[in-house]
């Protein structure tokens, strides 16, 4: 690490110089990042995916729809309202890459007296699904009435609303952050040195990503989870850095204060980096893409974070010398230690009260977990106040009706369908479907022909005539050896029990070969997925964090309870967000959890905690090998870190906690998540509890069965 640190020194020119290089080619690279973004990330490689595939090249199914909602006005006549639908539909079946239109004026489940909806199918291409929206905003643009819905605007919509909403955060979070550095370290050119640190790594991460985004599919939620991440940590760890060199920089010449500090707080910082890495890494074993992206997009910023913590910030302290007090506008030299030694000291006065007292109210906020409700972000993602929201929740409320999702089978037969045999089997099919509980009606040749016995259709499809007659009705189910089966169901697709049904129907014994498809089974297939690895990646963060603390603290009594303080903080902060958000409490509209954000907050902060951790612990341990008196050592130790401990956490929370003002609902709760989480262990658990028990576990903190006499005696 010396050799390094030496390094960093010598040639500190050259990488001012290679930064900044860097920072202008990635950022034209960084400008393309919005437009290569589609999706909510929600997919992965399954049945549903193999159903969906099929649907369209087999069965015409459109590869992608957008919806036109119309509502009749006042003024209007039905005459009139009827003259608009038929003529703005008229316009948008003129684009170019629409393949066909659904007008409610031809299609009566589409249309009621005062509201209707057509359907504008196009192509599955990006390209063209922007091009189509922005006309047809256009064609609609001024007219009351008719607003754009649909998977393709929703998401536009939603990347729209992630550039608004990161401009937002960035006007909130980096004056307060910068602030709260000027309250650190009192001048301004120390302050400004981790905001310009902070927005490198973005500019870098962002171009990154843009390059990789090119062979990977990137979500639209990116745009605002990787510079949260990117820039709390690279001002996080600059100010952790900053702060240990200007007390190096007090006691020996600049560049031994350098090498000083890369070797101990660059150390710490290493260490951070590797426990959050641990954290994000694990997603990667969910093969979804948003936690793959996530998993990605995050280990990126937070290698870039590193890298601009431990090369250009100390060649930029290295050239800047003693201008780094310069404009100073606080004074803060003066020694806070002794209000915090005197809070230590009280809280170990009274260890039993102050750990009872701690964990109920962790407890308490853990209570509401239990009524926790998990979504995949849809249109209820975005602001109630845009159109593609409202028009959404219009048509799901108006139009839905005893049919609340379906499910799309696909079957097939190796000798063809549309023989008596085939047509028995297929009624067959069809009465185990209706069978269940929860299915309304299934879709099939009988149904659309009015013929209703095997051996009558049979025998129409032999009469050259008939058949022609039949072949409308029959072309929508059935193409060559396959079969599709429309089965629609009496609850929403999210509901546990039409995930459970696509579930049974997936394992079941068929006698012939049969694929699920449709909304029930894309989220049924999504949350299990999650359900099925999280075992194993609770499994690898709790493991490698023991690991890494055992031999980083010599204790087995310490990375317990730190995993434990940190299982307990992390639960409660998920419960205080369920009461949040289900509650509706403080303003907010009532909502369900987004999937992503249990993962995703677990997986970042636990590292992150664990970086306050062992920031603290390090210190109490280096007290307790010096004097072995384990009451001392917390006191000592927690006088000495709580400021800057403090300082790093309210960086963190500004940060991620400005993204509670934006409008986007997943990273909206992702940013308050980990801003409460980052504030429960910063306060309950780092200021109440490691002291309280420190002081009741005393000596056994400190026990580690592996360590022989001969070293024991030597630590201590």
């Amino acid at each position: 690490m010396k050799t390094i640190a030496s390094f960093l020194v010598r040639f500190h020119k050259a990488i001012l110089v290679l930064w900044l290089a860097a920072a202008v080619i990635m950022g034209m690279f960084a400008l393309k990042l919005p437009s290569l973004l589609e999706g909510d990330g929600f997919r992965m490689d399954g049945e549903y995916e193999q159903v969906e595939k099929e649907l369209t090249s087999t069965f015409d199914f459109p590869e992608s729809t957008i919806m036109m909602l119309f509502e009749k006005e006042k003024s209007q006549s039905e005459a009139d309202f009827k003259e608009t639908i038929g003529q703005t539909l008229a316009k948008a079946d003129s684009l170019e890459a629409v393949s066909a239109i659904e007008s409610p004026l031809n299609n009566p489940s589409l249309l009621k007296a005062d509201t209707a909806y057509g359907l504008i199918h196009i192509d599955d291409k990006a390209d063209d699904a922007a091009a189509v929206i922005d006309d047809l905003k256009q064609q609609i643009k001024g007219k009351e009435g008719i607003k754009l819905t649909g998977q393709p605007v929703i998401s536009e919509d939603i990347n729209e609303a992630s550039q608004n909403d990161l401009k937002q955060a960035e006007l909130i979070g980096l004056p307060v952050a910068l602030l709260v550095l000027l309250l650190a370290f009192g001048t301004v050119t120390a302050s400004v040195l981790p905001l310009i640190v902070g927005g490198i790594t973005i500019v870098i991460g962002f171009g990154l990503l843009a390059l990789i985004g090119k062979e990977v599919d990137l979500a639209i939620f990116i745009l605002n989870i990787a510079p949260m991440v990117g820039l709390a940590l690279s001002i996080d760890f600059s100010l952790l850095f900053i702060n240990r060199y200007k007390e190096e920089f007090q006691k020996q010449p600049k560049t031994d204060a350098l090498i000083t500090t890369i070797m101990t707080a660059g150390h710490s910082i290493l260490f951070s980096a590797v426990c959050v890495f641990i954290g994000l890494g694990s997603m990667l074993l969910i093969d979804i893409d948003i936690f793959k992206n996530v998993a990605i997009g995050g280990m990126v910023v937070i290698a870039i974070a590193v890298l601009g913590s431990l090369t250009l910030l100390p060649a930029l302290l290295y050239v800047l010398d003693k201008r780094i007090y310069k404009w100073r506008l606080l004074r803060t030299d003066k020694d806070t230690s002794g209000r915090w030694r005197a809070f230590a000291a009280a809280v170990m006065k009274r260890p039993v009260l102050i750990t009872i007292a701690a964990i109920a109210i962790l407890i308490a906020g853990v209570l509401p977990v239990k009524d926790m409700k998990l979504a995949i972000p849809t249109a209820d993602a975005l602001p109630k106040t845009f159109d593609s929201r409202i028009a959404y929740e219009k048509i799901e409320q108006e139009f839905m009706g005893e049919n609340k999702s379906t499910i799309y089978a696909i079957a097939e037969r190796k000798d063809g369908w549309l023989t008596e045999a085939g047509l028995e089997q297929m009624k067959k099919l069809t009465a185990s479907f209706l069978s269940e509980k929860h299915v309304n009606e299934v879709d099939t040749v009988f149904s659309a022909s009015n013929i209703k016995e095997p051996e009558q259709l049979a025998a129409a499809l032999k009469q050259p005539q008939m058949k022609e007659q039949l072949r409308p009705a029959i072309k929508p189910f059935v193409r060559g050896e396959k079969l599709m089966i429309p089965i629609h169901l009496d609850v929403e697709a999210n509901s546990d029990a039409a995930q459970t049904l696509a579930r049974q129907w997936s394992d079941k014994n068929w006698p012939v070969s049969i694929q699920f498809g449709g909304h029930p089974k894309f989220n049924q297939e999504i949350y299990d997925e999650i359900f099925d690895k999280i075992g194993v990646i609770l499994a690898i963060i709790l493991l490698s964090t023991f690991v890494i603390l055992m031999f980083a603290f010599r204790s087995i009594i310490i990375p317990l309870k730190a995993i434990l303080m940190n299982v307990l903080g992390l639960t409660s902060t998920f419960g205080i967000l369920v009461w949040l958000f289900q509650g509706g409490h403080f303003g907010l509209h009532e909502m369900d959890i987004s999937l992503l954000l249990p993962v995703l907050v677990f997986s970042l902060v636990f590292g992150l905690s664990m970086d306050y951790e062992v920031f603290l612990i390090s210190r109490i341990r280096e007290y307790y090998l010096e004097t072995g008196d384990n009451t001392y050592s917390t006191v000592e130790g927690l006088a000495n870190t709580s400021k800057v401990i403090t300082a790093a956490a309210l960086i963190m929370i500004v940060i991620t906690g400005a993204f509670a003002f934006t409008g986007v609902v997943p990273v909206k709760q992702i940013g308050i998540g980990i801003a409460l989480a980052i504030a429960i262990d910063a306060t309950i658990i780092r200021l109440l509890l490691v002291p309280s028990l420190m002081k009741l576990l005393g000596d056994w903190n400190w026990w580690y069965p592996f360590r022989t006499k001969s070293k024991q005696t030597k630590e201590l």
